[in-house]
């Protein structure tokens, strides 16, 4: 059986920056009072030229350049949003075709915060399975289109970013070694985006409500998360056959300061063996794992050799951790270079839209 190892990593972040000084003009709060009960000072928002396609296109590409590999290389692309870019198609599909994975399924998956680790689990499986040898997975959010400015209990919470893995099949141990996931549908009104779906389909009724904002019963999902990391992490290390002691990091989702706090004191373990950047990004849902992942390895932190654990939380509820054996990039002979796809993967889409457009062309002269 072959073991799925974590061999290429990338983030992008959007430019802008809206500190809590910024906040504090929009609605009645402060920024000592923000990093008191959060632990975050600012988070970047996306540009009205950035989506959700267009972030994960910018972090696959730097993943795909450390794990060496060409996008036509890749057998899967799991995008995980709680912003996607739309209902239908998935951003999964726009992501595929903007890089050029020529050959790569691609579909979206959704379970708000805790997606990045199910995500990562489910490519994991399908390369120990043997039916695919690459996959890429990626966590990107602009929240900030869902955030109601006015509602200082959550526009103080949320930011916009990417992060992506690369996972590639290999006979040397390590990779993904243990992942629980799990969900508890009786707390799904504790974290809510009601609007733009089958139950309350846009309409000025739903506009002037509200409804395609971000709803949260703070306290509820404080609450929740505080009680299910350091289980999901104790559960995961259990699976993995390892203890505490043996991990050199942990790496939660950044949701709040007090949280993470809370879990350590949980599960007993020192603040600092966590990964913790939420003070100048905010709460980026999906992407929160992978920006403090490569943070992380970008200050020596996380080196080769390392067991990390992987936690998160989100609404659903869901939640669950991950047990890696960090590894890094797999030998290669030749370098690829994984951004001169694109101008190959634009022209090929305008390719095949002109000859969808002259069959649809002949199909309706048969007609």
């Amino acid at each position: 059986m072959p073991f799925a190892h974590i061999t290429g990593w990338g983030i992008s972040v959007p430019e802008p920056v809206l500190t809590n000084e910024d906040i504090s003009k929009m609605v009645d709060t402060n920024d000592e009072w923000i990093r008191d009960h959060t632990g975050i000072r600012e988070r970047h928002i996306a540009r009205e030229d950035q989506f959700p396609s267009t972030l994960a296109v910018e972090a696959s590409i730097k993943a795909l350049q450390v794990a060496n590999l060409a996008p036509t290389e890749l057998d899967l692309i799991i995008v995980t949003s709680s912003s996607p870019e739309y209902i239908f198609p998935a951003t999964a599909c726009l992501v595929q075709d903007q890089i050029g994975a020529t050959k790569a399924g691609a579909f979206d998956l959704l379970a708000a915060c805790s997606g990045f680790i199910y995500s990562t689990n489910m490519a994991a499986q399908a390369i120990r399975s043997g039916s695919i040898k690459n996959a890429l997975v990626i966590g990107t959010e602009t929240l900030s289109r869902f955030t109601n400015w006015k509602d200082r209990n959550t526009c103080i919470l949320f930011g916009d970013g990417a992060g992506a893995f690369v996972l590639q099949a290999s006979d040397v141990p390590g990779g993904v070694i243990s992942a629980v996931m799990h969900s508890d549908g009786s707390g799904a009104d504790s974290l809510t985006l009601l609007g733009g779906g089958a139950r309350h389909p846009a309409t000025e009724a739903t506009v002037h409500e509200g409804k395609h904002f971000i709803q949260m019963d703070g306290k509820a999902v404080f609450r929740f998360a505080t009680r299910v990391m350091g289980q999901a992490i104790k559960e995961a290390l259990e699976l993995a056959g390892s203890s505490l002691n043996e991990v050199q990091w942990i790496i939660p989702h950044q949701a709040n300061y007090r949280i993470i706090e809370t879990a350590a004191k949980y599960i007993k373990t020192p603040l600092d063996k966590f990964i913790i950047n939420i003070e100048r990004y905010g709460n980026t849902s999906t992407a929160s794992i992978p920006i403090a992942t490569v943070e992380a390895i970008q200050k020596g932190q996380v080196k080769s050799g390392d067991k990390i654990v992987f936690v998160g939380f989100g609404a659903g509820l869901t939640w669950g951790a991950m047990v890696v054996d960090w590894t890094g990039p797999i030998p290669a002979k030749k370098h690829v270079h994984p951004e001169q796809y694109r101008a190959f993967a634009r022209l090929r889409s305008f390719v095949r839209r002109a000859i969808r457009l002259i069959e649809g062309f002949f199909s309706r002269k048969e007609l």
